[in-house]
């Protein structure tokens, strides 16, 4: 899996990177006895749904990784050798979920052996995870339906050291702009420049907007924001009509995404009104949920007591990253995090994953398949 080269076509990648991983997927889990199925996702590759049906009655359970992965860029390893040593294998995506997805799909061919088959089992394989999260909207808003039940719960595979995370943060990104007038250099007075405006505006939101965030969640820390991209102007010798930024706003659970842009506004009416000639505005932001707590209680327990009974660490955490996990949240499905590996090696320069945690999370995700559940009415 790690040889195929699914960098996401967003940042750097080829568009549908992640077609020919999704087949490969395919080839393996059909040859053992799977039932595949893509899902078509609008401008994207599809997803890929892998299932076994114990029996009609039986609950389902619905793992998911997703196939992309970020840029390899500054990478001090071959990114795609997927290269075993030191009981580690190397290579993008190995930890950020490679590894995750061939436990799973490992596990399940190990599940559909078993003579005592208690509920109904599906992977999703899902894609463009890393910008946008297309790919879980997609089977969130068309397909879940389609499992033949709501899940009895959800396990999101990303690098958690296989711990139970049934709390992360959610994020809120958008672009500010201003807007001045073009004039040649050698007479700047007959212009405005918008990179001097977007100057005060990045003084003011990193002075009066980020400092006054008090926001926190006990599991997933305090709320962040920064300024992280700037771009303007077109040409050295003119002053510069134009200037943007994007800013990341991280949301903790239980803060109400809608709330960010308007605190921002009165800002950015502060530096309008101290500074008539500043044009500037806020264009729609892109919100992704954080996880709440509350929408995996029974679930998360469930889990934890199968962690437990494999002598596994079972106390319920949280993570200051985003997952695909919310979006079930959102719809009322119970899902958490869990998976091998750590964040600190996901989107490294060498990133990797400890074949320890390969071969453990492999029995995690089997141990939690066999364990009987209660079908969702």
């Amino acid at each position: 899996m790690i040889a195929f080269n699914t960098v996401n076509a967003r940042p750097a990648g080829k568009p549908g990177a992640e077609a020919d991983l999704a087949d490969y997927v395919d080839s393996i889990a059909a040859g053992a006895g799977l039932t595949t199925r893509p899902l078509p996702v609008a401008d994207e590759p599809s997803n890929l749904l892998v299932s076994h049906r114990a029996n009609g009655n039986a609950p389902w359970l619905l793992f998911v990784s997703h196939l992309d992965t970020v840029d390899v860029a500054g990478m001090t390893i071959d990114p795609f050798a997927g290269e075993i040593r030191d009981g580690r294998v190397y290579g993008r995506g190995a930890c950020d979920t490679k590894g995750s997805g061939a436990a799973m799909l490992w596990a399940l061919m190990q599940y559909q052996a078993q003579p005592d088959r208690p509920n109904n089992v599906a992977i999703l394989f899902s894609v463009s995870e890393e910008f946008g999260k297309a790919g879980i909207v997609s089977f969130v808003a068309n397909d879940l339906p389609s499992l033949g039940g709501a899940p009895v719960g959800v396990i999101v595979g990303e690098p958690t050291e296989l711990q139970p995370v049934v709390a992360h943060n959610g994020v809120c990104r958008w672009r500010i702009r201003t807007e001045g007038v073009s004039a040649h250099s050698s007479e700047p007075g007959q212009g405005r420049s918008a990179i001097s405006m977007m100057v005060e505006v990045i003084r003011a939101i990193e002075s009066r907007y980020i400092p006054n965030l008090t926001a926190s969640h006990p599991l997933t820390g305090q709320a962040r924001c920064s300024v992280n991209l700037i771009q303007g102007g077109s040409q050295i010798n003119i002053i510069p009509d134009h200037c943007e930024i994007h800013v990341d706003r991280r949301l903790v659970p239980g803060e109400d995404p809608a709330e960010v842009l308007p605190a921002v506004e009165a800002v950015l009416d502060d530096v309008r009104r101290a500074d008539p000639n500043v044009q500037v505005e806020q264009d729609k932001p892109y919100i992704d949920p954080a996880l709440d707590p509350a929408t995996n209680e029974a679930w998360a327990a469930h889990v934890c007591r199968v962690l437990d009974g494999l002598g596994q660490p079972a106390a319920p955490c949280g993570a200051k990253f985003g997952a695909e996990a919310s979006n079930f949240g959102q719809v009322g499905v119970p899902a958490i995090v869990l998976g091998p590996g750590s964040i600190a090696q996901a989107h490294g320069g060498d990133e990797w994953l400890a074949l320890e945690q390969l071969a453990l999370a492999c029995d995690v995700y089997l141990g939690i398949m066999k364990a009987p559940t209660e079908r969702r009415r």
